[in-house]
């Protein structure tokens, strides 16, 4: 469990008490509500890339059983030595030589090549466990960040609609003022303007919120129209410590390349084994004409393998320059996604840092610069243009700060769950918000 400490409470939760944009609601509080988690796990129960993964396990460790049994044996019966001209043509009892014969023969594979053969595809279905491992990882970074995508995008269109609604406030101010001979029409343009200056960025936001929810439908179906509840805690990862050293031996790309590096090394073992000839043996019972003793045959064949340095030799050399790049491939991108891990990790903190002066120092002044504008324009010190001015800079700093933590929130999500074994509800805030 890796904790990083957070100095103060989500930049979500502050902006979005402090504009009126969400209301704090007690878990399971309603029961039609979608949370992070809820939305993960019927993300991975919609999954059919797992469904095909689970197939592929079973279909490998069924073969590996296959794989290490001896070759069926192969059973033959027929007449040699049979007639065909002459006063004896076509009999199978007239002449001394004919025989009517069954036989079995069976080849006998070594044990260790068919361990070798059963172990590639042992091989096989582990690798096929770590792709499933990476596709639930996939699913649940992915709908997190769907989720996360929708919930800030709802909040910034919340932040707007509380600004139009001061704006119409204000534009019917203006028209008061403007109507008893203290403000002028310049006044009530200007706030009219500012409204549907407003209106346009609503619709902006109408449109990002229909996007987001389409998006998020593709990993959660119907269920992606229900109000979402339940702020992750943004400020916590909750994975392994070591990751940041480089040790990203569990990443799901890493474990898939790691298997099939591990696949390589069986292959290199079964060319090795294949060095070894396997021997056949052959039984036969012949039946000859009732003048004459029946026979009975034993033979046993056994390749030679005469050119193994052209052959066998070469196909060893192939497996282990096939093993060797699926050595240098897992290297290349073990050094990727340390470098990628590290750099979202730097920016997640920078983003936090940035979140909170955000919070502490920007939005507190923009809104204290406001209320001064406001307050001046009602003692007809100042004109309404610089309220609108005001309140359209407090508008760009909320919006710019929902942003801000909504590009740190995926960068959360992408280190989060890095790695399925995270499954688990992610980290809660105190109380839970709705936008």
């Amino acid at each position: 469990m890796f904790t990083v400490p957070a100095s103060a409470r989500a930049i979500s939760r502050a902006l979005l008490m402090a504009v009126g944009i969400g209301a704090s609601l007690p878990t399971g509080a309603n029961a039609t509500s979608l949370t992070l988690a809820e939305a993960q796990r019927i993300a991975i129960a919609r999954s059919q890339s797992i469904v095909a993964q689970d197939a592929a396990v079973t279909a490998a460790r069924e073969m590996a059983v296959a794989a290490g049994q001896l070759p069926d044996p192969v059973a033959t019966i027929g007449i040699n030595n049979l007639p065909i001209n002459g006063p004896d043509a076509w009999s199978t009892t007239a002449d001394f030589m004919t025989m009517r014969s069954v036989g079995l023969m069976q080849e006998f594979t070594r044990t260790d090549k068919r361990e070798a053969r059963a172990a590639r595809f042992d091989r096989e279905a582990d690798r096929s466990l770590a792709e499933k491992r990476a596709a639930v990882a996939a699913i649940q970074r992915d709908t997190a960040l769907a989720w996360i995508d929708r919930y800030y995008v709802e909040s910034m269109a919340n932040v707007v609609s509380d600004m139009r609604r001061a704006a119409a406030t204000e534009i019917e101010a203006a028209e008061s003022a403007y109507r008893a001979g203290r403000g002028s029409l310049a006044d009530v343009l200007a706030a009219r303007g500012a409204l549907a200056a407003l209106d346009d960025r609503a619709s902006e936001y109408r449109r990002r919120t229909s996007t987001t929810r389409i998006a998020l439908a593709r990993y959660i179906g119907d269920e992606a129209t229900e109000p979402l509840v339940g702020t992750p805690d943004i400020n916590r990862l909750d994975i392994d410590p070591r990751i940041f050293a480089g040790d990203l031996a569990h990443h799901p790309e890493v474990a898939v390349l790691t298997q099939k590096e591990a696949i390589a090394a069986a292959e290199v073992k079964l060319a090795q084994a294949n060095k070894k000839a396997d021997w056949s043996v052959a039984f036969m019972y012949s039946q000859r004409g009732p003048a004459y003793s029946n026979m009975i045959s034993l033979n046993v064949s056994i390749p030679l393998q005469w050119d193994q340095g052209e052959r066998q030799d070469r196909e060893v050399a192939a497996k282990l320059a096939l093993l060797d790049q699926a050595r240098a491939e897992r290297e290349d991108v073990l050094r990727t996604h340390a470098a990628e891990v590290r750099v979202r990790y730097v920016e997640w903190e920078s983003d936090r840092e940035r979140s909170r002066r955000y919070e502490k120092e920007l939005i507190p002044l923009a809104s204290e610069r406001t209320q001064a504008a406001l307050a001046a324009y009602r003692g007809a010190k100042t004109s309404l243009s610089d309220v609108l001015l005001a309140r359209r800079g407090e508008l760009d700093l909320k919006l710019q700060a929902l942003e801000l933590e909504l590009d740190t929130a995926r960068l959360w999500a992408q280190l989060n769950f890095l790695d399925a074994s995270n499954e688990r509800a992610p980290s809660m805030q105190h109380g839970t918000d709705q936008p």
